[in-house]
């Protein structure tokens, strides 16, 4: 379907920036971006947290006619940029629609959207797996559709959540109109999944800056549990706050925060388990400097817009480098100095091992695909969970493996099997998918251990991991400090980074770093390999694509 492509040429759009967000110039990526998706192409932008990612959206929204839809993942995360866009342009020109409104304020919101009046229409993913839904945005003829967090739809990103494999044939139930993915982590494969998974069209891809040298990295080592937690509250007694403390349970969590609290910090928990009016209080006052710590697990932070945040500790590590920079990004976003570290044990690492694991039940997928062949067309995901006798959540794993494993396809009447594909097969393909995606969490955490662990610089072995060169070491990390750091960048003609080479057992791959002695790649099927120089070259194991 052709895109509907709109005015806004290059003075119009600094034009509109100063008069929206007072801006004299544009950030690095952010014209090409927004001129792209202005002109109806589709749109990648891999920029850092603080680098003005939501300014594409809603600069080419504002330079076009029509609605822009917004996915993103968190209530928390919507309201704040409803709250901003309302203030920045008067009125109520953008509204959303979610689980935690009533009935009265989800038909005013769809009566904004629908007189014109509001410009913006936020939505939680879940909320496109609705047929009446995606009928009525269909019905407004959106302009824009835009994906925030948008590394959610790769099962290789850190952060996968399953509702995002559907917003490709959303989009496109609703006109297809041009698409925006924005994130602020994606390593290569993670780029190209949201290209695949999204159905983008020739899409203008923008990755980069991922450098943040204002941040001070440095890790300290722990051989005990209590002495680990003792130096991390040390710490934070001696820091300037605010600032957050990433931890791995939720017990940890409440326990960390009532010894800060008793120490004298205004601290507060943050997990998955407490309501959610107690997670928005805590949200709203660490965003109004009413908290100097929030203890959290994962759960907090995504999109997080503060930009005086002085420190972001870990007293767990965390599954992957992409989690780590997305977390530690969320420091000085002001650009003065910050402090991330992290405290390590390298027993830490079994627990994480653990949770990567991905088990496949074989017997639930055969009963879905044989629900599925049984039908002989599409399901959708409803009528499918009152087919079979699992529970909605066995369905909704089963269902989700098998469409990312390729043997069942997700359209706008619902699930189906792909023709000629015996319960069987598509059992086995999604038993090897899940095998596939336990291998590269664990190449992942080896990675997160690779950074912990280096006597090199901290800034070189994490700009790597994204692809992304830093000729010098950075100065501003432990190791550099301390005088250990070694150039960790080596010139390597046979195999430059980001080149696309082929091991002659795990098959594709891409050059993430090279040293005087290993090479790490980036395999499709097993995760990241750290491979000696000398194998290589002796023993024919790489060779470019």
């Amino acid at each position: 379907m052709a895109r509907k492509g709109g005015g806004g040429g290059t003075d119009d759009l600094l034009r509109l920036a100063r008069e929206t967000f007072g801006w004299e110039a544009f950030r690095a990526g952010q014209r090409e971006a927004i001129e792209a998706a202005v002109s109806g192409r589709d749109v990648v932008a891999v920029m850092p947290t603080g680098h003005g990612k939501s300014a594409i959206y809603q600069l080419a929204a504002l330079a076009r006619d029509g609605l822009a839809v917004v996915v993103s993942p968190l209530i928390a995360l919507q309201s704040d940029q409803l709250e901003d866009l309302n203030s920045l342009l008067g009125g109520v020109r953008a509204v959303a629609v979610n689980s935690s409104l009533g009935d009265a304020a989800v038909d005013a919101a769809w009566d904004a959207v629908e007189s014109g009046a509001a410009r913006f229409l936020f939505l939680a993913p879940e909320q496109l797996a609705k047929d009446d839904v995606v009928d009525r945005i269909g019905a407004l003829e959106p302009t824009l559709f835009v994906v925030d967090e948008a590394h959610c739809v790769s099962a290789w990103g850190h952060d996968f959540r399953p509702d995002y494999l559907r917003l490709g044939p959303a989009r496109e139930r609703v006109g297809g109109p041009t698409a925006i993915a924005l994130t602020a982590t994606a390593s290569g494969p993670v780029r190209e999944e949201i290209v695949a998974r999204l159905g983008l069209a020739d899409p203008l891809v923008i990755a980069g800056g991922f450098d943040r040298p204002n941040l001070h990295l440095s890790v300290v080592r722990h051989h005990e549990e209590p002495a680990k937690e003792q130096a991390v509250v040390e710490q934070i007694l001696g820091l300037a706050a605010p600032g957050l403390l990433y931890v791995g349970t939720r017990r940890a969590a409440e326990e960390f925060a009532e010894r800060l609290a008793g120490c004298g910090l205004r601290a507060a928990a943050y997990h998955a388990g407490r309501r959610a009016a107690e997670r928005e209080r805590v949200h709203r006052d660490f965003l109004e400097d009413r908290l100097d710590v929030v203890v959290a697990t994962t759960a907090f932070g995504m999109g997080i817009d503060k930009p005086n945040v002085r420190f972001v500790l870990h007293a767990d590590i965390p599954d992957s480098l992409d989690s780590y920079y997305q977390e530690i990004g969320r420091a000085g976003r002001d650009g003065e100095p910050a402090a991330a570290t992290l405290h390590y044990r390298s027993q830490d690492l079994g627990l994480r091992a653990f949770f990567g694991t991905h088990h496949a039940d074989v017997e639930a997928l055969l009963t879905v695909v044989q629900a599925l062949r049984t039908r002989g067309g599409a399901v959708p995901l409803s009528g499918l969970k009152d087919a079979v006798d699992l529970s909605g959540r066995k369905v909704t794993s089963a269902a989700n493996l098998l469409e990312s494993a390729g043997v069942v396809e997700s359209g706008p009447d619902g699930l189906s099997l792909r023709p000629g594909t015996t319960p069987a097969r598509a059992a086995e393909r999604a038993v090897e998918t899940a095998e596939s995606r336990s291998r590269i969490d664990r190449s992942r955490i080896e990675m997160m251990r690779g950074y912990a662990e280096t006597d090199g610089c901290r800034r070189q072995y994490l700009l790597g991991y994204f692809g992304e060169e830093l000729a010098d070491p950075c100065g501003n990390c432990d190791n550099c400090l301390e005088g250990t750091a070694q150039d960790l960048t080596h010139e390597d003609a046979a195999f430059p980074l980001q080149s696309s080479v082929v091991h002659s057992a795990w098959g594709p791959g891409i050059v993430m770093g090279t040293d005087e002695d290993r090479l790490t790649v980036l395999f499709a099927r097993e995760g990241y390999k750290t491979l000696s120089r000398r194998a290589v070259e002796e023993g024919g194991l790489l060779r470019p694509a």
